[in-house]
């Protein structure tokens, strides 16, 4: 069958989830939500890209009219005991972005609500890993194995402390040391477990500034992810600002509208152009 230029993507829309849990809360979906927006993607024949084949996309690679990329950001347990199962289920994938000081070794846990251990909201995961109790919340080195042999996930970088070192250190020379020593270790931690280099990079909390992208380009990062929802990602778009959605915890109908207004040619264009005219408006004022 010959394909036309309508069957390639001319946008692709980049979603970041946290939790996918029944705790409820900030930054979490739950499961039933999840999994009516896995089963509407199925259902409607979208692709879910690889991190590779989403960095081609950027560089000029057709990919299928209907691709989108799913992003987990911080690795924490309920992506495996909820997120991956539902993934499997409907044959869709994902990129996991793993702060790798919270990861350890250790024994792969059970899967499946009943053995999930109590409910934890995003808060109460993040004074556990204050605490020095990451293993409880966060995935474990065997569960990554098993997530990338199942092929449901893939890992990359989202720094090895997860820490802001702008608001951290006192002057500028500390601040890029400390950030090319962060990126560095997160690095060599992911190259010497999964057997690969990472060119991709999330940022914690989604801060970043030129320090920031200076240290990642000389730890050989090309593809830098960001919390804004301001650009849609099109061939030619800067690598080093990948632009995501933000799952807010809804389900099917709320993905499929996102969707459709994100990849409509006309509408779409439009909508972001008018987005990023309130917002730097509104920085402006501010």
């Amino acid at each position: 069958m010959i394909q036309t230029t309508e069957s390639f993507a001319k946008s692709i829309p980049v979603l970041m989830y946290h939790h996918v849990s029944p705790a409820g809360g900030s930054l979490t979906i739950s499961p039933e939500n999840f999994e009516s927006q896995i089963k509407w993607l199925a259902k409607n024949g979208y692709v879910t890209l690889t991190a590779d084949e989403f960095a081609r996309f950027l560089r000029g690679a057709p990919m299928p009219r209907k691709s989108i990329v799913l992003t987990f950001d911080d690795g924490y347990l309920d992506n495996y005991v909820h997120a991956h199962p539902i993934l499997l289920r409907y044959g869709l994938n994902a990129i996991m972005f793993l702060v790798t000081s919270r990861v350890h070794d250790g024994a792969f846990r059970s899967i499946g609500a009943e053995r999930a251990g109590p409910l934890r909201t995003h808060q109460a995961c993040e004074r556990l890993v204050h605490d020095g109790r990451a293993d409880e919340v966060t995935v474990r080195w065997s569960e990554v194995e098993l997530m990338r042999a199942a092929g449901t996930f893939e890992f990359h970088s989202h720094t090895h402390s997860h820490l802001r070192w702008d608001q951290l250190c006192g002057d500028t020379a500390s601040k890029r040391q400390h950030i090319s020593a962060d990126l560095e270790q997160s690095k060599a931690i992911l190259t010497e477990r999964l057997g690969s280099t990472s060119r991709h990079l999330c940022w914690p909390e989604g801060y970043f500034d030129a320090d920031y992208i200076d240290a990642a380009k000389a730890a050989g990062y090309e593809y830098l992810y960001t919390t804004r929802n301001l650009r849609r990602n099109v061939p030619g778009s800067d690598t080093y600002r990948i632009h995501r959605l933000v799952d807010n915890g809804k389900d099917a109908q709320w993905l499929a509208r996102k969707i459709h207004r994100y990849q409509d040619p006309i509408w779409g264009r439009a909508y972001y152009w008018f987005k990023r005219a309130r917002h730097f408006r509104n920085e402006a004022w501010s």
